[in-house]
């Protein structure tokens, strides 16, 4: 069974960093897309960042400059380096992959971290 597992969140003063981390396990042939969505409250879900396999990456426009994507593709892994951070990132960030597992590609879910920023 495939698991996205998260780390990383916690409450930071605006103008700090945070890293986060999202290792995927489980019998997995290969993964495609990794990336970071979050959801404040009252909001829809937004996509942050996303890394193919090759290194391409995609941002979502408020977080260019300060956010920091990137994966380590023999470890299963996606990293979110969050710096600059302001009240308005204070989110749960989820991590997501679109993978190749026996029964075919599939899309996965990390359970969320909690990101809060206070001014």
């Amino acid at each position: 069974q495939v698991q996205l597992v998260e780390s990383g969140g916690g409450l930071v003063q605006a103008g700090g960093s945070l890293r986060l981390s999202c290792a995927a396990s489980g019998r997995i042939l290969t993964i495609n897309v990794m990336g970071w969505y979050r959801q404040a409250p009252g909001k829809q879900r937004e996509l942050v960042a996303s890394i193919t396999r090759g290194g391409s990456t995609n941002y979502e426009d408020s977080v260019k400059g300060r956010f920091t994507i990137s994966r380590d593709n023999a470890k299963n892994t996606v990293y979110l380096q969050m710096n600059s951070l302001k009240p308005d990132d204070t989110a749960v960030y989820h991590c997501h992959a679109n993978l190749l597992e026996s029964a075919g590609w599939r899309d996965y879910w990390g359970q969320g971290t909690q990101v809060t920023v206070s001014s």
